[in-house]
């Protein structure tokens, strides 16, 4: 049985590599390290690992015009080479990618032929000039029996809300496999536009709201300069879908509500723009017709899903018409990939990258200063008051579909992993024919990186008594949500074995101080065979990386 091996890498480690692997120019370091910095502002990224394959991402700046969304500069040819160790002495595959103001000086690399459940480094090159190094894995075979995996897990990263310092402390962990980003990666408003808790910690580029290619390509940039996002794109490869934000807020599949198409154009051209910026700078595979849903597999242990619940979805409405059968929040086609490709795994356990909560969330209890935060009350569907039209629970003859398909074929061991609502959660998945005694499945929330949750709305001090108290009444309400926290902004670090599914939860001390400290706050775990979910203890000590920083 195989333990995969954790990217025992921390951020100082990847960047010195980047200095010191033969690289830049060694017989001058100040100014191989300009240099580098130069042309490889945007840092580097791996995503989507394969048994056999791993895709490289990069972005060249090849002269001082050639900046992101100018459409200047020349076109470069720009290498790569994958190697089995930092310094680059065994190189296993090398080649060369043209790119240029057409694809905005983006470079991907899909590379092929590796060995599965393999430690590889990358590095870029343009001219003489070499960027930091990376550090990736490939996937397991499909058959490898696989004893324990962990994930980071993140969404909804609001650049004025605060610093990335969730990724900095994923970066440095050391005993990641992958990250699992499940959307809103960015965000499209204009600067002060969006909740940042009355404050704009740095402002956003370009300073008005993204609706052109340029806009997007620029948003873009913008966050890959970052440096936590930089170094854990750089440590560990990353499986990533889009949510709302990635194009305009509450997005369907004919509009937004942050669209006017009396001022901003028409809706179909600002998807087809902000589509293709995504395209070009994320490391991610997108399907010939360009569809984001896909399906990576390590070993036996688990099947990761990744859905898009944006492209396809009716729009959002409320009353009943959240239980028309005609309504949908996956579309056809890929509910039914969905539904399929769950019953029909192999694997262990089956988990799926949900951007949008999938459980209930019943709010007739609810006192009006807690409604108002989470949102306008919205119709009465079958399995109670809906608060979020946006969710799931718009939509709930899909959730039934789906619930109802995992029931009739019995199949056990599914986990969600969701986003989107910024605040931290341990459900079980119920419908009215399941009850809270035999749920469907388990799903964890995780919180924002950055974006407003409950007490930046409230005004209030995290974890006050009134958050206390919202956090009771929602657990009341809802006999299925086991915890709830609504203040913390953070990430979730997912441990999958042979016998359980965990989640634990940590929460930054202060979302705006680049060196804020962050502290484990809850686990949750599921057993094999069940889809009740238990309470877990703080983990063990990690041990610090062998590697000398």
């Amino acid at each position: 049985m195989t333990v995969l091996p954790g990217a025992t890498v921390h951020r100082r480690t990847v960047l010195l590599a980047g200095l010191s692997a033969g690289a830049v120019a060694a017989a001058a370091l100040p100014s191989a390290v300009s240099a580098a910095e130069s042309v490889f502002q945007h840092g580097i990224a791996s995503g989507d690992p394969l048994p056999g394959g791993i895709l490289l991402w990069t972005r060249v700046t090849p002269t001082p015009e050639s900046v992101p969304a100018s459409g200047a500069g020349p076109d470069v040819e720009v290498t790569w080479q994958l190697a089995t160790d930092s310094a680059f002495a065994t190189v296993v595959r090398s080649g060369t990618v043209g790119t240029g103001p057409a694809r905005d000086h983006t470079v991907k690399a899909d590379v092929t032929g590796l060995s599965p459940a393999t430690t590889y480094w990358y590095r870029f090159g343009l001219n003489d000039v070499w960027s930091p190094v990376g550090r990736t894995m490939t996937a397991p075979a499909a058959t490898d029996a696989i004893a324990r995996l962990r994930a980071g897990v993140v969404s909804c990263a609001n650049w004025e809300a605060g610093y990335f310092a969730a990724y900095r402390h994923l970066a440095e962990r050391g005993d990641l496999n992958l990250v699992v980003h499940l959307g809103d990666y960015l965000y499209e408003y204009a600067t002060g536009e969006f909740g940042a808790g009355d404050t704009v910690v740095r402002r956003t580029s370009p300073e008005h709201e993204t609706v052109s290619l340029a806009d997007y390509r620029t948003r873009h940039a913008l966050y890959k300069t970052d440096p936590d996002l930089k170094a854990l794109h750089a440590s560990v490869p990353w499986v990533i879908t889009w949510d709302d934000h990635e194009v305009a807020n509450d997005m369907w599949s004919g509009g937004a509500e942050n669209h006017t198409p009396g001022t901003e154009g028409d809706f179909a051209a600002r998807v087809a723009a902000a589509r293709q910026a995504y395209a070009e700078w994320m490391p991610v595979r997108l399907a010939e017709d360009g569809h984001i849903y896909r399906r990576l597999r390590y070993g036996d242990l688990f099947e990761l899903s990744m859905l898009d619940l944006r492209t396809y979805r009716s729009e959002q409405t409320g009353g009943a018409d959240v239980d028309d059968e005609d309504r949908t929040i996956a579309g056809a086609a890929q509910m039914s990939w969905l539904t399929a490709g769950l019953v029909d795994s192999t694997a262990i356990w089956k988990i799926v990258g949900n951007p949008v909560m999938i459980s209930r969330l019943d709010v007739l209890a609810l006192p009006a200063w807690l409604l108002g935060p989470l949102g306008k009350l919205i119709g009465v569907p079958q399995n109670g008051v809906v608060l979020n039209a946006d969710q799931w629970d718009g939509y709930n003859a899909d959730r039934e579909r789906l619930v109802d398909t995992l029931r009739a074929h019995r199949t056990k061991d599914v986990v969600f992993l969701t986003g989107d609502i910024h605040t931290s959660w341990a459900n079980e998945l119920t419908t009215k024919d399941t009850g809270t005694a035999n749920p469907a499945a388990a799903e964890f929330v995780v919180p924002s990186v950055t974006s407003d949750n409950i007490n930046d709305f409230l005004g209030t001090s995290a974890g006050g008594p009134l958050s206390l108290l919202a956090a009771g009444l929602i657990r009341g309400t809802n006999p299925h949500v086991r915890w709830v926290e609504t203040d913390g902004h953070g990430f979730g670090v997912l441990e999958v074995t042979r016998t359980r599914c965990r989640m634990d939860w940590y929460h930054l001390a202060d979302r705006t101080r680049k060196d804020t400290s962050a502290r484990w706050v809850q686990g949750w775990s599921v057993g094999r065979g069940s889809s009740k979910i238990r309470k877990e203890s703080a983990p063990a000590q990690r041990p610090r990386s062998q590697e000398k920083p």
